[in-house]
């Protein structure tokens, strides 16, 4: 198993580690900045998995599949955790979730149809806004709840446009062939 993979690997190992230390941030002050640290440190593999795969040319099929469900079961566990501390309202993760979804059932289809679906740069800005804001929500600093509000907004607007972008960009995959 190559570096890359290892690295998605382990942003997968952390998720119950950061779930549980945020779900018992009450229990003891230093969860909540526990919880944070493993958020960024997960976040942060994400961006070099990626960027040592195509610099050495590991890219395998293992990671074009890990990779991206790593990302969606880091940030929706967040989101969802984040929900029951009352911290992002529900209807916006479920916006989120959806998306999620949709995109995961159309690769499918493509990839039925031979047709892989590249991660377009609407869903890297999508993913990256993401992190930062559930990295501000799980903070939780009250001097920067305004920011971390207009951070959501444009989370959830990315999202809604890169959901838009893959449907248009590939509309001829979901087109039946005789």
């Amino acid at each position: 198993m190559n570096l890359p993979n290892k690295l998605t690997l382990f942003r997968v190992i952390l998720i119950p580690f950061f779930v549980v230390f945020l779900l018992f941030e009450d229990v003891d002050p230093s969860f909540h900045w526990i919880a944070l640290v493993i958020f960024i440190v997960a976040s942060l593999t994400d961006l070099l998995d990626g960027k040592i795969a195509r610099k050495y040319n590991l890219v395998t099929n293992f990671g074009k599949f890990m990779d991206p469900l790593a990302d969606k079961l880091l940030v929706c566990s967040a989101m969802i955790v984040l929900i029951d501390l009352k911290r992002i309202p529900s209807w916006v993760v479920l916006i989120i979730i959806a998306r999620e979804f949709i995109i995961s059932g159309f690769r499918l289809i493509a990839s039925d149809n031979g047709v892989v679906i590249a991660a377009s740069y609407w869903g890297k800005f999508k993913t990256t806004f993401q992190m930062i804001m559930v990295i501000l929500m799980i903070a939780n600093i009250q001097a920067l709840s305004l920011f971390t509000q207009i951070i959501m907004w444009i989370a959830l607007a990315l999202t809604v446009i890169s959901l838009v972008d893959y449907l248009y960009k590939n509309k001829d995959v979901m087109k039946e062939t005789k």
